[in-house]
Protein backbone atom coordinates (compact mmCIF):
# COMPACT_ATOMS: atom_id res chain seq x y z
CA UNK A 1 0.00 0.00 0.00
CA UNK A 2 2.66 2.60 0.88
CA UNK A 3 4.62 1.69 -2.46
CA UNK A 4 1.72 2.23 -4.46
CA UNK A 5 1.33 5.74 -2.98
CA UNK A 6 5.00 6.46 -3.43
CA UNK A 7 4.52 5.54 -7.10
CA UNK A 8 1.23 7.05 -7.31
CA UNK A 9 2.90 10.29 -6.18
CA UNK A 10 5.69 9.91 -8.34
CA UNK A 11 3.69 9.42 -11.44
CA UNK A 12 1.93 13.07 -10.29
CA UNK A 13 5.14 14.74 -10.00
CA UNK A 14 6.68 13.43 -13.47
CA UNK A 15 3.23 14.55 -14.72
CA UNK A 16 3.22 17.84 -13.37
CA UNK A 17 6.86 18.42 -14.66
CA UNK A 18 5.97 17.14 -17.87
CA UNK A 19 3.21 19.79 -18.06
CA UNK A 20 5.05 22.29 -16.83
CA UNK A 21 7.97 21.38 -19.90
CA UNK A 22 5.34 21.55 -22.46
CA UNK A 23 4.14 24.80 -21.16
CA UNK A 24 7.54 26.37 -21.44
CA UNK A 25 8.13 24.85 -24.92
CA UNK A 26 4.78 26.08 -25.93
CA UNK A 27 5.08 29.20 -24.64
CA UNK A 28 8.96 29.20 -26.48
CA UNK A 29 7.02 28.26 -29.74
CA UNK A 30 4.23 30.83 -29.19
CA UNK A 31 6.92 34.07 -28.65
CA UNK A 32 8.63 32.99 -31.93
CA UNK A 33 5.96 32.36 -34.24
CA UNK A 34 4.52 35.95 -32.89
CA UNK A 35 7.91 37.06 -33.09
CA UNK A 36 7.99 36.47 -36.62
CA UNK A 37 4.74 37.53 -37.59
CA UNK A 38 5.46 41.22 -36.21
CA UNK A 39 8.10 41.32 -38.25
CA UNK A 40 6.07 40.79 -41.36
CA UNK A 41 3.57 42.49 -40.15
CA UNK A 42 6.21 45.70 -39.92
CA UNK A 43 7.80 45.03 -43.36
CA UNK A 44 4.34 45.19 -45.20
CA UNK A 45 2.88 48.50 -43.10
CA UNK A 46 6.47 49.81 -43.50
CA UNK A 47 6.61 49.03 -47.01
CA UNK A 48 5.51 52.82 -48.58
CA UNK A 49 8.51 54.32 -45.98
CA UNK A 50 11.19 51.77 -47.42
CA UNK A 51 9.63 52.92 -50.61
CA UNK A 52 9.92 56.65 -50.47
CA UNK A 53 13.28 56.92 -48.93
CA UNK A 54 14.61 55.22 -52.56
CA UNK A 55 14.40 58.79 -53.62
CA UNK A 56 17.97 59.33 -52.24
CA UNK A 57 19.43 56.52 -53.80
CA UNK A 58 19.20 58.44 -56.95
CA UNK A 59 19.54 62.14 -55.10
CA UNK A 60 22.30 61.18 -53.02
CA UNK A 61 24.68 58.79 -55.12
CA UNK A 62 24.45 61.50 -57.76
CA UNK A 63 25.46 64.45 -55.24
CA UNK A 64 28.13 62.00 -53.68
CA UNK A 65 29.41 60.98 -57.18
CA UNK A 66 29.66 65.26 -57.93
CA UNK A 67 31.77 65.72 -54.97
CA UNK A 68 28.56 67.56 -53.55
CA UNK A 69 28.92 66.27 -50.38
CA UNK A 70 26.97 69.04 -48.18
CA UNK A 71 24.48 68.75 -50.44
CA UNK A 72 24.41 64.97 -49.34
CA UNK A 73 24.06 66.15 -46.09
CA UNK A 74 21.38 68.48 -46.80
CA UNK A 75 19.00 66.05 -48.67
CA UNK A 76 19.45 63.42 -45.87
CA UNK A 77 18.23 65.96 -43.22
CA UNK A 78 15.02 66.70 -46.36
CA UNK A 79 14.28 62.86 -46.58
CA UNK A 80 14.05 62.97 -42.81
CA UNK A 81 11.63 65.76 -42.39
CA UNK A 82 9.44 64.76 -45.31
CA UNK A 83 9.04 60.77 -44.01
CA UNK A 84 8.27 62.54 -40.48
CA UNK A 85 5.33 64.64 -42.14
CA UNK A 86 4.08 61.11 -43.38
CA UNK A 87 4.22 59.36 -40.34
CA UNK A 88 1.47 62.25 -39.24
CA UNK A 89 -1.38 60.72 -40.75
CA UNK A 90 -0.14 57.09 -41.12
CA UNK A 91 0.15 57.54 -37.06
CA UNK A 92 -3.48 59.09 -36.63
CA UNK A 93 -5.10 56.23 -39.05
CA UNK A 94 -3.10 53.67 -36.89
CA UNK A 95 -4.65 55.44 -33.42
CA UNK A 96 -7.98 54.91 -34.32
CA UNK A 97 -7.51 51.44 -36.29
CA UNK A 98 -9.37 49.64 -33.25
CA UNK A 99 -12.63 51.94 -34.58
CA UNK A 100 -11.92 51.51 -38.04
CA UNK A 101 -11.65 47.96 -37.90
CA UNK A 102 -15.00 47.67 -36.38
CA UNK A 103 -16.81 49.98 -38.72
CA UNK A 104 -15.82 47.42 -41.95
CA UNK A 105 -16.80 44.58 -40.26
CA UNK A 106 -13.76 43.01 -38.39
CA UNK A 107 -13.78 41.01 -35.55
CA UNK A 108 -14.18 42.77 -32.72
CA UNK A 109 -11.47 41.42 -30.26
CA UNK A 110 -9.22 41.03 -33.03
CA UNK A 111 -9.88 45.22 -34.43
CA UNK A 112 -9.44 45.50 -30.17
CA UNK A 113 -5.62 43.95 -30.57
CA UNK A 114 -4.91 44.85 -33.76
CA UNK A 115 -5.45 48.55 -32.42
CA UNK A 116 -3.56 48.18 -29.47
CA UNK A 117 -0.31 46.26 -31.25
CA UNK A 118 -0.72 49.60 -33.79
CA UNK A 119 -1.17 51.67 -30.82
CA UNK A 120 2.31 51.00 -29.33
CA UNK A 121 4.00 51.00 -32.67
CA UNK A 122 3.52 54.50 -33.80
CA UNK A 123 6.72 55.28 -31.93
CA UNK A 124 8.40 52.51 -34.27
CA UNK A 125 7.12 54.12 -37.22
CA UNK A 126 8.60 57.34 -36.51
CA UNK A 127 12.00 56.04 -36.07
CA UNK A 128 11.75 53.86 -39.24
CA UNK A 129 11.24 56.98 -41.20
CA UNK A 130 14.54 58.91 -39.42
CA UNK A 131 16.22 54.94 -40.11
CA UNK A 132 15.36 54.78 -43.71
CA UNK A 133 17.42 58.34 -44.94
CA UNK A 134 20.27 57.71 -42.62
CA UNK A 135 20.98 54.33 -44.17
CA UNK A 136 20.54 55.49 -47.35
CA UNK A 137 23.36 58.18 -46.19
CA UNK A 138 25.63 55.75 -45.15
CA UNK A 139 25.35 53.47 -48.09
CA UNK A 140 25.77 56.62 -50.77
CA UNK A 141 29.05 56.71 -49.03
CA UNK A 142 29.42 53.13 -49.25
CA UNK A 143 30.36 53.11 -45.46
CA UNK A 144 29.02 49.68 -44.69
CA UNK A 145 30.47 48.61 -41.38
CA UNK A 146 28.57 51.45 -39.12
CA UNK A 147 25.49 49.76 -40.76
CA UNK A 148 26.73 46.18 -39.72
CA UNK A 149 27.38 47.52 -36.13
CA UNK A 150 24.14 49.19 -35.40
CA UNK A 151 21.95 46.44 -36.64
CA UNK A 152 23.66 43.67 -35.08
CA UNK A 153 23.74 45.79 -31.90
CA UNK A 154 19.89 46.68 -32.27
CA UNK A 155 19.15 42.94 -33.23
CA UNK A 156 21.31 41.57 -30.09
CA UNK A 157 19.12 44.03 -27.71
CA UNK A 158 15.95 43.28 -29.84
CA UNK A 159 15.29 39.61 -29.05
CA UNK A 160 16.08 39.77 -25.18
CA UNK A 161 13.97 42.66 -25.10
CA UNK A 162 11.11 41.18 -26.52
CA UNK A 163 11.19 38.30 -24.79
CA UNK A 164 11.32 40.28 -21.52
CA UNK A 165 8.28 42.98 -21.81
CA UNK A 166 6.00 40.11 -24.04
CA UNK A 167 6.22 37.34 -21.44
CA UNK A 168 7.84 38.47 -18.10
CA UNK A 169 6.47 41.69 -18.04
CA UNK A 170 3.27 40.54 -19.17
CA UNK A 171 2.20 42.94 -21.98
CA UNK A 172 2.00 40.31 -24.56
CA UNK A 173 1.58 42.02 -28.00
CA UNK A 174 2.14 45.16 -26.90
CA UNK A 175 5.39 44.47 -25.74
CA UNK A 176 6.21 42.89 -28.85
CA UNK A 177 5.92 46.30 -30.25
CA UNK A 178 7.00 48.55 -27.82
CA UNK A 179 10.55 46.07 -27.66
CA UNK A 180 10.56 47.46 -31.95
CA UNK A 181 9.93 50.77 -31.33
CA UNK A 182 13.10 50.86 -28.90
CA UNK A 183 15.33 48.50 -31.18
CA UNK A 184 14.78 50.43 -34.02
CA UNK A 185 15.36 53.64 -32.07
CA UNK A 186 18.77 52.27 -30.43
CA UNK A 187 19.62 52.04 -34.06
CA UNK A 188 18.92 55.28 -34.74
CA UNK A 189 20.83 56.67 -32.02
CA UNK A 190 23.74 54.86 -32.87
CA UNK A 191 23.99 55.86 -36.39
CA UNK A 192 23.28 59.50 -35.62
CA UNK A 193 26.34 58.82 -32.84
CA UNK A 194 28.53 57.75 -35.68
CA UNK A 195 27.08 60.30 -38.06
CA UNK A 196 28.03 63.61 -35.65
CA UNK A 197 31.17 62.13 -34.37
CA UNK A 198 32.98 60.26 -36.80
CA UNK A 199 35.98 61.80 -38.92
CA UNK A 200 34.40 60.29 -42.00
CA UNK A 201 31.26 61.78 -42.17
CA UNK A 202 32.93 65.39 -41.50
CA UNK A 203 32.47 66.65 -44.95
CA UNK A 204 28.62 65.57 -45.27
CA UNK A 205 27.86 66.70 -42.14
CA UNK A 206 25.72 69.68 -41.99
CA UNK A 207 23.77 71.05 -39.20
CA UNK A 208 19.98 71.97 -39.52
CA UNK A 209 18.89 75.32 -41.45
CA UNK A 210 16.30 76.32 -43.59
CA UNK A 211 17.92 75.00 -46.73
CA UNK A 212 16.19 71.32 -45.80
CA UNK A 213 12.83 72.88 -47.08
CA UNK A 214 14.15 73.78 -50.44
CA UNK A 215 14.56 70.35 -51.08
CA UNK A 216 11.48 68.99 -49.97
CA UNK A 217 9.53 69.41 -54.06
CA UNK A 218 12.23 67.42 -55.22
CA UNK A 219 11.65 64.51 -53.02
CA UNK A 220 8.48 64.24 -53.36
CA UNK A 221 8.37 63.56 -57.22
CA UNK A 222 11.17 60.99 -56.75
CA UNK A 223 9.70 59.20 -53.63
CA UNK A 224 6.01 58.93 -54.56
CA UNK A 225 6.70 57.17 -57.65
CA UNK A 226 9.61 55.15 -55.50
CA UNK A 227 7.11 53.80 -53.16
CA UNK A 228 4.42 53.21 -55.96
CA UNK A 229 7.80 50.71 -57.56
CA UNK A 230 8.50 49.14 -54.52
CA UNK A 231 4.91 48.42 -53.25
CA UNK A 232 4.04 47.00 -56.83
CA UNK A 233 6.77 44.45 -56.65
CA UNK A 234 6.15 41.13 -55.46
CA UNK A 235 8.03 39.62 -52.14
CA UNK A 236 11.41 41.20 -52.18
CA UNK A 237 12.10 40.89 -48.80
CA UNK A 238 12.43 37.55 -49.53
CA UNK A 239 15.36 37.91 -51.73
CA UNK A 240 17.88 39.65 -49.58
CA UNK A 241 21.16 38.81 -51.52
CA UNK A 242 19.50 40.45 -54.53
CA UNK A 243 18.41 43.15 -52.41
CA UNK A 244 21.28 43.67 -51.62
CA UNK A 245 23.07 43.64 -54.85
CA UNK A 246 20.21 46.15 -56.07
CA UNK A 247 21.75 48.74 -53.21
CA UNK A 248 25.15 48.22 -54.26
CA UNK A 249 24.04 48.61 -57.98
CA UNK A 250 22.25 51.70 -57.56
CA UNK A 251 25.10 53.23 -55.09
CA UNK A 252 27.69 52.69 -57.93
CA UNK A 253 25.57 54.07 -60.47
CA UNK A 254 24.53 57.13 -58.64
CA UNK A 255 28.13 58.17 -57.66
CA UNK A 256 29.06 57.15 -61.31
CA UNK A 257 26.55 59.25 -62.71
CA UNK A 258 27.19 62.40 -60.12
CA UNK A 259 30.50 62.40 -60.82
CA UNK A 260 30.10 62.24 -64.89
CA UNK A 261 31.75 59.25 -65.57
CA UNK A 262 28.83 57.27 -67.91
CA UNK A 263 31.54 54.50 -69.10
CA UNK A 264 31.88 53.70 -64.93
CA UNK A 265 27.93 53.77 -64.52
CA UNK A 266 27.39 51.10 -67.74
CA UNK A 267 30.56 48.86 -66.18
CA UNK A 268 29.05 48.83 -62.42
CA UNK A 269 25.11 47.82 -64.18
CA UNK A 270 27.34 44.88 -65.94
CA UNK A 271 29.04 43.83 -62.55
CA UNK A 272 26.02 43.54 -60.70
CA UNK A 273 23.81 41.90 -63.32
CA UNK A 274 26.99 39.47 -63.39
CA UNK A 275 26.69 38.80 -59.98
CA UNK A 276 22.45 38.77 -59.50
CA UNK A 277 22.36 36.07 -62.33
CA UNK A 278 25.44 33.94 -61.01
CA UNK A 279 23.51 34.10 -57.27
CA UNK A 280 19.91 33.53 -59.18
CA UNK A 281 21.53 30.45 -61.24
CA UNK A 282 23.42 29.22 -57.61
CA UNK A 283 20.22 29.14 -55.56
CA UNK A 284 17.49 27.59 -58.12
CA UNK A 285 20.08 24.83 -59.12
CA UNK A 286 21.02 24.19 -55.53
CA UNK A 287 16.80 24.19 -54.67
CA UNK A 288 16.29 22.19 -57.88
CA UNK A 289 19.05 19.70 -56.55
CA UNK A 290 17.17 18.95 -53.08
CA UNK A 291 13.68 19.21 -54.22
CA UNK A 292 13.12 15.78 -53.19
CA UNK A 293 14.00 16.38 -49.73
CA UNK A 294 13.55 20.56 -49.49
CA UNK A 295 9.76 19.75 -48.30
CA UNK A 296 10.76 17.76 -45.27
CA UNK A 297 12.41 20.88 -43.89
CA UNK A 298 8.53 21.76 -43.38
CA UNK A 299 6.59 18.50 -42.68
CA UNK A 300 6.23 14.97 -43.19
CA UNK A 301 3.16 14.80 -45.24
CA UNK A 302 3.89 12.80 -48.09
CA UNK A 303 2.02 14.46 -50.44
CA UNK A 304 2.74 17.79 -49.62
CA UNK A 305 6.12 16.99 -49.74
CA UNK A 306 5.14 15.81 -53.28
CA UNK A 307 3.78 18.52 -54.47
CA UNK A 308 6.62 21.02 -53.52
CA UNK A 309 8.89 18.66 -55.62
CA UNK A 310 6.49 19.08 -58.16
CA UNK A 311 6.52 22.93 -57.73
CA UNK A 312 10.01 22.93 -57.69
CA UNK A 313 11.22 23.81 -61.25
CA UNK A 314 8.27 26.69 -61.32
CA UNK A 315 9.53 28.09 -58.19
CA UNK A 316 13.56 27.66 -59.27
CA UNK A 317 12.19 29.86 -62.10
CA UNK A 318 10.76 32.46 -59.99
CA UNK A 319 13.71 32.80 -57.96
CA UNK A 320 16.02 33.64 -61.07
CA UNK A 321 13.38 36.21 -62.60
CA UNK A 322 12.64 37.76 -59.12
CA UNK A 323 16.24 37.97 -58.45
CA UNK A 324 16.80 39.86 -61.72
CA UNK A 325 14.18 41.95 -60.57
CA UNK A 326 15.37 43.23 -57.38
CA UNK A 327 18.84 43.96 -59.34
CA UNK A 328 17.21 45.67 -61.76
CA UNK A 329 15.37 47.64 -59.34
CA UNK A 330 18.11 49.24 -57.10
CA UNK A 331 19.81 50.25 -60.68
CA UNK A 332 16.17 51.91 -61.60
CA UNK A 333 16.47 54.01 -58.66
CA UNK A 334 19.92 55.30 -58.83
CA UNK A 335 19.27 56.26 -62.58
CA UNK A 336 15.87 58.19 -61.69
CA UNK A 337 14.18 55.70 -63.45
CA UNK A 338 11.44 55.41 -60.31
CA UNK A 339 8.19 56.28 -62.53
CA UNK A 340 9.34 53.92 -64.99
CA UNK A 341 9.97 51.62 -62.57
CA UNK A 342 6.41 51.74 -61.12
CA UNK A 343 4.36 51.78 -64.59
CA UNK A 344 6.88 48.53 -65.84
CA UNK A 345 5.59 46.93 -62.10
CA UNK A 346 1.91 47.85 -62.53
CA UNK A 347 1.92 46.72 -66.41
CA UNK A 348 3.96 43.36 -66.22
CA UNK A 349 2.53 42.21 -62.16
CA UNK A 350 -1.17 44.13 -61.98
CA UNK A 351 -1.95 44.00 -65.64
CA UNK A 352 -0.47 40.75 -66.79
CA UNK A 353 0.54 38.20 -64.18
CA UNK A 354 -2.47 38.37 -61.46
CA UNK A 355 -5.06 37.99 -64.42
CA UNK A 356 -2.75 35.18 -66.01
CA UNK A 357 -2.47 33.94 -62.81
CA UNK A 358 -6.18 34.07 -62.17
CA UNK A 359 -7.55 32.65 -65.70
CA UNK A 360 -4.40 29.51 -65.43
CA UNK A 361 -5.36 28.74 -61.86
CA UNK A 362 -8.95 28.77 -62.10
CA UNK A 363 -10.23 29.13 -65.74
CA UNK A 364 -8.18 26.21 -66.63
CA UNK A 365 -8.17 24.45 -63.26
CA UNK A 366 -4.45 24.20 -62.98
CA UNK A 367 -4.68 25.84 -59.55
CA UNK A 368 -1.36 26.33 -57.66
CA UNK A 369 0.56 25.90 -60.58
CA UNK A 370 -1.43 28.11 -62.86
CA UNK A 371 -0.94 31.00 -59.88
CA UNK A 372 2.33 30.45 -60.13
CA UNK A 373 3.01 30.10 -63.73
CA UNK A 374 0.90 33.87 -63.98
CA UNK A 375 3.60 35.20 -60.78
CA UNK A 376 6.62 33.88 -63.33
CA UNK A 377 5.14 35.66 -66.09
CA UNK A 378 4.66 38.70 -64.63
CA UNK A 379 8.10 38.33 -62.95
CA UNK A 380 9.89 37.63 -66.59
CA UNK A 381 8.24 40.86 -68.03
CA UNK A 382 9.34 43.41 -65.53
CA UNK A 383 12.66 41.81 -65.53
CA UNK A 384 12.53 41.99 -69.04
CA UNK A 385 11.07 45.66 -69.33
CA UNK A 386 13.52 46.77 -66.95
CA UNK A 387 16.51 45.07 -68.70
CA UNK A 388 15.40 46.91 -71.72
CA UNK A 389 15.11 50.15 -70.25
CA UNK A 390 18.79 49.63 -69.62
CA UNK A 391 20.09 48.25 -72.51
CA UNK A 392 18.74 51.62 -74.66
CA UNK A 393 19.78 54.13 -72.26
CA UNK A 394 21.88 56.77 -73.72
CA UNK A 395 24.43 56.63 -70.42
CA UNK A 396 26.33 60.06 -71.84
CA UNK A 397 22.85 61.36 -71.37
CA UNK A 398 22.56 60.65 -68.18
CA UNK A 399 25.28 61.80 -67.10
CA UNK A 400 24.84 65.12 -68.08
CA UNK A 401 21.79 65.51 -67.15
CA UNK A 402 22.93 64.50 -63.40
CA UNK A 403 25.63 67.17 -63.53
CA UNK A 404 23.26 69.18 -64.50
CA UNK A 405 20.87 68.83 -62.01
CA UNK A 406 23.28 68.88 -59.24
CA UNK A 407 25.01 72.06 -60.48
CA UNK A 408 22.06 73.69 -61.45
CA UNK A 409 21.04 73.09 -57.86
CA UNK A 410 24.18 74.76 -56.47
CA UNK A 411 23.47 77.49 -58.38
CA UNK A 412 20.18 78.20 -57.42
CA UNK A 413 21.23 78.01 -53.68
CA UNK A 414 23.90 80.31 -54.25
CA UNK A 415 21.33 82.86 -56.07
CA UNK A 416 19.57 83.09 -52.51
CA UNK A 417 21.59 82.94 -50.49
CA UNK A 418 23.03 86.32 -52.25
CA UNK A 419 19.58 87.61 -52.00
Amino acid sequence: MGESLIWKQEDEDNLEKGLLENEKREEKVEFFRDFIKELKLLGYIAGPMFGMSGALETLSGQAYGAKQYRKLGTQTNTAILCLILVCIPLSLIWFYMENILIVIGQNPNISRQAGQFLLWLIPALFAYATLQPLIRYFQSQSLIKPLLVSSCVSISCHVPLCWTLVFKCGLQHCGAAISIGISYWLNVILLLLYMTFSSTCESTRVPISSELFQGCGEFFRLAIPSAAMSCMSTISTLYTIPEGLGSAGSTRVSNELGAGKPRAARLAVGAVMFLSVSESIIVSSALFAGRKAFGYFFTNDKEVVDYAMNMAPLVCLSVIFDSLHATLSGIARGCGWQDLGAYVNLGAYYLVGIPVAAALGFRFDLRGKGLWIGIIIGSFLQAFLLSLIAICTNWNEKAKMARKRMFEEIFEESTTSLV
